[in-house]
């Protein structure tokens, strides 16, 4: 895949706390080195990166630069170096906490829509919301 930016993030624009740390990745962009893409728009389609919408819906994904996808905590430590803030994220890479931050991104991974929905967005009213996609099984 050859793009412009020097990473992209695989975003769930129906995730309330994503949609805000988007906006604010998304404010610090200047270069443009970050792209976004969310997962739930109408042109998108997870085949291009084999893998299901369940899947992207699982954990964060990004797309390197060479086409690499990538997973999980290293995604966020390269969408925020895109942007000029990787030492942010260092943390999250150092061999004695990674596993704790892995951990930790994990449950919240899980757990987004419900803590969203205690951080005062909308509750979610359909499937729609759901971890898993319409169309995964449950």
């Amino acid at each position: 895949m050859n793009s412009k930016h020097e990473f992209t993030l695989l975003y769930d624009g129906r995730c309330p706390i994503c949609r805000k740390e988007v906006a604010w990745l998304r404010s610090r962009n200047q270069q443009n080195k970050l792209g976004l893409q969310d997962i739930h728009a109408e042109d998108f389609n997870p085949a291009h990166y084999d893998k299901s919408l369940d899947e992207l819906m699982a954990e964060i994904h990004g797309v390197c630069a060479d086409g690499r996808l990538i997973k999980g905590m290293p995604v966020f430590y390269a969408a925020y170096s895109a942007v000029g803030l990787g030492w942010l994220m260092a943390p999250t890479r150092w061999p004695l906490l990674r596993p704790l931050f892995d951990s930790l991104y994990a449950w919240f991974a899980r757990h987004r829509l419900g803590l969203g929905a205690l951080f005062g967005a909308k509750a979610c009213q359909d499937a729609r919301c759901s971890i898993r996609s319409e169309h995964g099984k449950t």
